[in-house]
Protein backbone atom coordinates (compact mmCIF):
# COMPACT_ATOMS: atom_id res chain seq x y z
CA UNK A 1 0.00 0.00 0.00
CA UNK A 2 1.54 2.88 -1.13
CA UNK A 3 0.88 6.64 0.73
CA UNK A 4 -0.97 7.78 -2.11
CA UNK A 5 -2.90 4.94 -1.46
CA UNK A 6 -3.27 5.80 2.52
CA UNK A 7 -4.82 8.94 1.89
CA UNK A 8 -7.49 8.03 0.15
CA UNK A 9 -9.50 7.27 3.25
CA UNK A 10 -9.91 10.32 5.53
CA UNK A 11 -7.53 10.34 8.68
CA UNK A 12 -10.65 10.00 10.88
CA UNK A 13 -11.70 6.77 9.12
CA UNK A 14 -7.85 5.53 9.27
CA UNK A 15 -7.67 6.17 12.87
CA UNK A 16 -11.49 4.39 13.62
CA UNK A 17 -10.62 1.86 11.43
CA UNK A 18 -7.11 1.20 13.28
CA UNK A 19 -9.25 0.90 16.34
CA UNK A 20 -11.92 -1.16 15.11
CA UNK A 21 -9.12 -3.62 14.02
CA UNK A 22 -6.62 -3.48 16.77
CA UNK A 23 -6.69 -7.04 18.44
CA UNK A 24 -9.65 -7.95 16.99
CA UNK A 25 -10.40 -12.35 17.37
CA UNK A 26 -13.69 -11.93 15.25
CA UNK A 27 -14.12 -10.28 11.94
CA UNK A 28 -16.31 -7.88 10.69
CA UNK A 29 -18.39 -8.86 7.74
CA UNK A 30 -19.29 -5.78 4.96
CA UNK A 31 -20.49 -6.38 1.70
CA UNK A 32 -20.47 -10.24 2.46
CA UNK A 33 -16.88 -10.32 3.14
CA UNK A 34 -14.94 -10.75 6.27
CA UNK A 35 -12.13 -8.57 7.56
CA UNK A 36 -10.05 -9.15 10.32
CA UNK A 37 -7.72 -6.69 10.25
CA UNK A 38 -7.02 -3.64 9.32
CA UNK A 39 -5.07 -4.00 6.61
CA UNK A 40 -7.58 -6.67 4.72
CA UNK A 41 -9.98 -3.48 5.15
CA UNK A 42 -8.35 -0.68 4.04
CA UNK A 43 -7.30 -2.73 1.13
CA UNK A 44 -10.64 -3.24 -0.22
CA UNK A 45 -12.10 -0.29 1.26
CA UNK A 46 -9.59 1.33 -1.33
CA UNK A 47 -10.91 -0.88 -4.95
CA UNK A 48 -14.47 0.90 -4.19
CA UNK A 49 -15.85 3.95 -5.23
CA UNK A 50 -16.27 6.84 -2.62
CA UNK A 51 -20.33 6.11 -2.79
CA UNK A 52 -19.31 2.06 -2.05
CA UNK A 53 -16.89 2.91 0.20
CA UNK A 54 -18.40 5.05 2.46
CA UNK A 55 -21.19 2.67 2.62
CA UNK A 56 -18.86 -0.49 3.10
CA UNK A 57 -17.06 1.68 5.82
CA UNK A 58 -20.52 2.68 8.11
CA UNK A 59 -21.25 -1.07 7.87
CA UNK A 60 -18.03 -1.91 9.49
CA UNK A 61 -18.53 0.77 12.51
CA UNK A 62 -21.99 -0.22 12.64
CA UNK A 63 -21.13 -4.07 13.32
CA UNK A 64 -17.74 -2.90 15.69
CA UNK A 65 -20.35 -0.75 17.82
Amino acid sequence: MTEDDETALSRPQRRLLRRLYNGRTEPIVADGHPFLTYKEASRYLLTLTDEAREAAYQEMKRQAG
